[in-house]
C-alpha cells in the first residue's frame, strides 16, 4: 500500500515537472514575464534616460525642457511601479530613494538647499550619505519645476547642476542592482515562477503577495488623491500637499498606476489576476472590469492639472466622483476579490497616514 502511494506521488510530481501547473503558478509565472519584468525594465531606461538627460543638460546639449521630459518619463516610469512593488524594492526602505511623499512640511526644499549650502561640490558619494528626501525625483523635481528656481540663470544652473546629476546616476544606480535582483539566478523573477522557495512555499503565496501588494498602491492612489482634496483636513484644500504638485504631474502619475493595477488584474494575455476566478464568479470580474473603466474614464476627462481643479467647484465636484470610482474598484478588490481567493490581506503600508 505505501509502495502504491509513493509511486502515485512521484507521478504527481513528474506531471508537474511536465509543466501542468497549478493555476496560481501559472497566473505567478504569466505575470512575472508579461507584466513585472517589462514594467521594471521599463523603469530601469528611463532612470538611464534620466541620467544621461542630466550630463547632456548640465554640459548645455539639451535645454530645460528637454530635462523636464526626461524627469516626467521617471516619474511616470516609478508610478507604474506602485502596484508592482514585491521583491527587492519594496525592502530596505529603497523606495524612499525614488520619491520622497507626503513632504508636509517641505522638508524636500529645506534639505535641498541646506545641502548644496554644506557641499557646493556635491559629489555621488556625498549625495548616497545624505537624506533619502535629497536622493530621489522629488528633490529633483524640486530643482527643475519649482517657480522660484530659474535654471536659465548661469548661477543657479551652476549651483544645482552638481545634485541634478548625482541624482540622475544615484536612480539609474538603484534601477540597475534591482533589475539585477529580479533577474539573477534563484532571484525575484525566478522566486514567482519556481516553488518552493525561501521566499515563497507556494504559488498561493505569491499570488496573496501580488493581490495585496495591489489592494495596497490603490489604497495609497486614494490617500494622494485625498490628500490635496482636504479629506484629512476637515475638507479645507491643501495642494501642496499633491503628490507631484510642481510639475503638475499628480494625475498622470494616477493614470500609470491605475494602469499598472489594472494590467495585473487582466495580465498581458488575459492570464493576470482575473483568471483564477470560476464561472461562478464572472459577475464579481464583471463588476471589477466595470470598476477599473469607471475610474479610467473619469480620469481621462479630468483636462486641467490638480492644482487647478481644486480650485474650481466643477473640478472639486470631478475630483470627488473619481476619488468616490476608485474607492469602490478597492473596496471590491480588498474586500470581495480577496475573499473570493482566500487571501487575507491584513495590514499595508498606507494605513494609519
Amino acid at each position: 500500500m505505501l509502495h502504491k502511494t509513493l509511486i502515485a506521488s512521484l507521478l504527481g510530481l513528474a506531471l508537474v515537472g511536465c509543466g501542468q501547473q497549478d493555476p496560481q503558478a501559472k497566473v505567478s509565472a504569466a505575470l512575472t514575464d508579461g507584466v513585472l519584468l517589462p514594467a521594471y525594465s521599463s523603469w530601469q531606461e528611463a532612470d538611464r534616460q534620466l541620467a544621461a538627460n542630466a550630463e547632456a543638460f548640465c554640459a548645455g546639449s539639451a535645454d530645460l525642457s528637454a530635462a523636464r521630459q526626461a524627469f516626467l518619463g521617471a516619474q511616470s516610469a516609478w508610478a507604474g511601479l506602485q502596484p508592482l512593488l514585491v521583491g527587492p524594492l519594496a525592502e530596505g526602505n529603497r523606495a524612499w530613494q525614488i520619491q520622497f511623499w507626503p513632504d508636509k512640511k517641505n522638508l524636500v526644499q529645506r534639505q535641498v538647499e541646506a545641502l548644496l549650502k554644506n557641499k557646493p561640490q556635491l559629489s555621488a558619494d556625498d549625495l548616497s550619505n545624505a537624506s533619502v528626501v535629497v536622493q530621489g525625483l522629488t528633490a529633483y523635481e524640486y530643482i527643475l519645476f519649482d517657480p522660484n528656481l530659474d535654471l536659465a540663470q548661469a548661477e543657479q544652473k551652476a549651483r544645482y547642476c552638481p545634485l541634478l546629476q548625482a541624482i540622475g546616476k544615484h536612480q539609474q544606480a538603484l534601477a540597475a542592482e534591482i533589475v539585477g535582483e529580479w533577474q539573477a539566478k534563484s532571484g525575484m523573477a525566478e522566486q514567482l515562477k519556481t516553488f518552493p522557495n525561501e521566499r515563497y512555499a507556494d504559488a498561493n503565496e505569491a499570488i496573496a503577495e501580488l493581490l495585496r501588494v495591489q489592494v495596497s498602491a490603490l489604497d495609497g492612489l486614494k490617500k494622494k488623491l485625498g490628500a490635496p482634496m482636504g479629506r484629512q483636513s476637515k475638507g479645507i484644500a491643501q495642494p501642496y500637499q499633491a503628490e507631484a504638485w510642481r510639475s503638475a504631474g499628480s494625475l498622470a502619475n494616477q493614470g500609470a498606476a491605475l494602469a499598472s493595477a489594472e494590467l495585473l488584474w487582466h495580465g498581458s494575455n488575459r492570464d493576470g489576476i482575473q483568471s483564477l476566478l470560476g464561472d461562478d464568479q464572472a459577475d464579481l470580474a464583471k463588476r471589477i472590469d466595470a470598476a477599473y473603466q469607471d475610474t479610467r474614464q473619469r480620469l481621462a476627462a479630468l483636462d486641467s492639472p490638480l492644482g487647478e481643479l481644486l480650485a474650481d467647484e466643477a473640478g472639486r465636484t470631478a475630483l470627488n466622483e473619481l476619488y468616490d470610482s476608485l474607492n469602490r474598484l478597492h473596496r471590491l478588490q480588498e474586500s470581495e476579490l480577496a475573499k473570493a481567493l482566500d487571501v487575507q490581506i491584513g495590514f499595508n503600508a498606507h494605513d494609519g497616514d
